[in-house]
């Protein structure tokens, strides 16, 4: 059965845009929980943009599912993870100038950084995952690092034309799961999936968890948080 990880970095996101106390993650998490969602996704970004310290040690607290941190492999968020105690951390590429995670982490051009990164997290007990590309090189050097998942970028998919453009990219998660998954990888996937395109992702027998944010927080707005994940489990569930 495909897991569902509801990102609320979106909720922090409207919040900080007036730089008030509302709406609260936390709250957007409990609700999360409430509408079945398997764990809670948030992204602790350098430059503190959505998620706050505050937030993260609250869900630490409240969180009765399976906290996922999303993160920089830099040493400062590593302390922040070793303080915390995440059930998960997932290392992604970090650019203070982008709107969104754009891509996945080149294991390559820095795989002992991320391999000393993987140990010293692993150490303290947590669950480690790498967010790649659905590349084969890339997924070989995870496999180096000792990462225990990776969760695959499915932005090239999410924004490909309907058709041909589509199948291309999806055959390229097809492929990149099943060769993960023979490596001894765990494997998720996720970024720009939404309630129009998951199902033939959720379809994909070696994705065990799907972390998706932005959809489930806009649906939220129109029919609540506990809705919005019922509907996304449905369509998943529908597609298993």
């Amino acid at each position: 059965m495909t897991r569902l990880g509801v990102n609320i970095d979106h909720a922090a996101t409207v919040r900080e845009a007036r730089k008030t106390n509302e709406p609260d993650p936390v709250q957007a998490a409990f609700l999360a929980d409430l509408g079945g969602a398997d764990g809670i996704v948030c992204h602790l970004r350098e430059d503190r943009r959505h998620i706050q310290d505050r937030d993260l040690d609250i869900l630490r607290e409240t969180v009765t599912s399976h906290l996922n941190l999303e993160m920089a492999a830099v040493d400062a968020m590593v302390e922040v993870a070793l303080r915390v105690k995440p059930d998960m951390v997932t290392l992604v590429p970090e650019k203070r100038e982008e709107v969104t995670t754009e891509g996945g982490l080149d294991v390559r051009s820095s795989v002992g950084r991320i391999t000393t990164v993987v140990s010293t997290l692993k150490g303290a007990g947590i669950i480690v995952s790498l967010f790649i590309d659905p590349d084969m090189t890339q997924i070989k050097e995870a496999a180096r690092t000792g990462a225990d998942y990776v969760e695959l970028h499915t932005g090239c998919y999410a924004e490909a034309k309907h058709g041909v453009d589509e199948a291309i990219e999806l055959e390229k998660l097809e492929r990149g799961t099943q060769a993960a998954a023979k490596m001894g990888l765990g494997v998720s996937a996720g970024h720009g999936l939404t309630y129009h395109n998951v199902q033939a992702v959720a379809s994909i027998p070696e994705v065990e968890e799907l972390n998706i944010g932005h959809t489930i927080v806009s649906r939220a707005i129109m029919v609540g948080m506990e809705q919005a994940v019922k509907e996304m489990i449905g369509l998943i569930r529908s597609a298993e």
